[in-house]
């Protein structure tokens, strides 16, 4: 009868960490499903290129701000502020993960760059003379725009250029200037957010 217990407990201890590892797996499984679920809710409202609202909470939702600066050279030096929010590097999976993507950088509503870092160079012939609208807006890695309460997490900078007359040199500094305050649209990129940031 020894004999035949000890088989049966050493099976019955057998089964008990068959079924704990499997049941370890399936938990590592379900994680990973958890976190392959969608991210927030899809809208209706699209941007301008036809991109799709992704809705998220209030809390914890991603958030930029935008500052631009004239450089010595002529140019202008974008710096974006995010909180919430990583950016994904170059190849990233094409699908939403709570709080990455990246940022895509619009001068007067046209497209100029997709940005996967907080800083950028605006080149002189991408900001002519006069008054233009730079915006930086969020996306997921999947091409849906990052939302909150029905608007994009965006915040937008008004900059001045003006180009100096003929025989005249002024530097940088006093020829253009940059006003990144109450000029937010939308979103967490809203003025009343973290002061100063925008």
């Amino acid at each position: 009868m020894t004999w035949t217990r000890r088989p049966c407990a050493a099976l019955a201890v057998c089964v008990l960490l068959l079924a704990g590892s499997a049941g370890c797996g399936s938990g590592d499984a379900q994680e990973g499903a958890g976190s392959a679920t969608p991210v927030g809710k899809i809208l209706e409202d699209r941007d301008p290129e036809g991109r799709p609202y992704r809705e998220v909470g209030q809390e914890d939702a991603p958030d930029v701000g935008i500052e631009v600066q004239p450089d010595a050279a002529g140019g202008w030096d974008v710096r974006l502020s995010v909180r919430n929010f990583r950016f994904s590097p170059a190849g990233a999976a094409a699908r939403a993960v709570a709080g990455r993507g990246l940022a895509r950088l619009f001068v007067d509503g046209r497209p100029v760059a997709r940005l996967r870092a907080s800083a950028y160079r605006l080149d002189t012939h991408l900001v002519p003379r006069g008054t233009h609208h730079v915006t930086a807006r969020l996306y997921a890695d999947d091409g849906t725009v990052w939302a909150v309460d029905g608007k994009p997490v965006e915040s937008t900078a008004d900059i001045t250029s003006s180009e100096p007359g003929p025989g005249i040199s002024p530097d940088a500094a006093s020829r253009r200037k940059a006003r990144t305050q109450g000029t937010d649209t939308g979103g967490r990129g809203s003025p009343e957010r973290a002061g100063g940031a925008s």
